[in-house]
């Protein structure tokens, strides 16, 4: 630091320096402010080139992590469409196995078998219209055999699905297949009424074990985003307490620089006492 020679009054060294250092408190309180005001102690890569990178780094593996989380529920919501629509199914499945038992016993005659062969035919119909209608938004749920989900910020983090295809032809019900013209036709036909809801049951397991998995992928990465919060505000959020005991400090700074200035000039002055 340069002390100037007060008898030379071209360069006035002792304002020049207390000047500079007004200028560098001023510049130091108003980085505070800005942080108090911005509630950030990162506002550009200049206050922390290593914090910030690491900041930014954090910030955006929360944003991936979020929309994993938003994909996570978006998917359960899709698979609880699929269960409720195969929970359809195997209540009119479960229907057509009470039918065909009926129209298995010898007591029914021509008219009551055309009768169940009717409901069988309308309840084989539903059964598609159930199939069919099952979408998520624009997506049709039992005629892809797995969907695949994106649950991690990370180009592996993929969880694959399988929901299985369907149709009335693959559960083994369509309407030519349903045959109770006599108690023996009847009896065959039950046990591939059996088949299909074996099939559905192990479907809707299916289901149920992946809505499982989820819940704890959804919980994982719950946590995961707090943790990486609570990092990141480490990081990147300034201590309000601490900015504000500064500012006081730099206040003061200030007020002195500007007490030093005028003092340096009233110094220089007193050479006119030499004339």
């Amino acid at each position: 630091m340069a002390f100037g020679d007060l008898t030379r009054l071209n360069t006035n060294i002792g304002v020049m320096e207390a000047y500079n250092k007004f200028q560098a408190t001023s510049a130091k309180l108003g980085m505070r402010q800005l942080r108090l005001a911005t509630g950030s102690r990162l506002n550009s890569a200049e206050d922390d080139s290593a914090g910030f990178s690491i900041a930014s780094s954090l910030r955006s593996k929360i944003r991936g992590q979020t929309q994993a989380a938003s994909n996570i529920a978006d998917a359960k919501s899709m698979l609880t469409v699929a269960e409720g629509s195969l929970s359809s199914v195997m209540e009119i499945l479960q229907t057509m196995k009470e039918k065909t038992v009926q129209a298995a016993n010898d007591t029914m005659g021509s008219a009551e078998r055309t009768a169940i062969d009717n409901q069988l035919t309308a309840l084989s119909a539903e059964i598609t219209d159930l199939l069919g209608d099952s979408k998520f938004n624009t997506t049709s749920l039992f005629t892809s055999s797995a969907f695949n989900f994106q649950v991690g910020a990370g180009a592996s983090d993929s969880f694959a699905v399988t929901v299985g295809t369907m149709s009335v032809t693959q559960l083994g019900v369509q309407s030519a297949a349903l045959d109770v013209s006599s108690a023996s036709a009847a009896t065959a036909l039950l046990a591939t009424i059996d088949a299909a809801i074996t099939t559905i049951s192990n479907n809707m397991g299916t289901v149920g074990d992946s809505q499982k998995r989820l819940t704890f992928k959804q919980d994982a990465i719950n946590i995961a985003i707090a943790n990486n919060e609570a990092a990141h505000s480490r990081i990147a959020d300034a201590d309000f307490a601490r900015e504000q005991m500064e500012i006081v400090k730099l206040q003061i700074l200030q007020q002195t620089g500007i007490s030093a200035m005028a003092q340096a000039n009233t110094s220089a002055s007193a050479v006119l006492d030499l004339l």
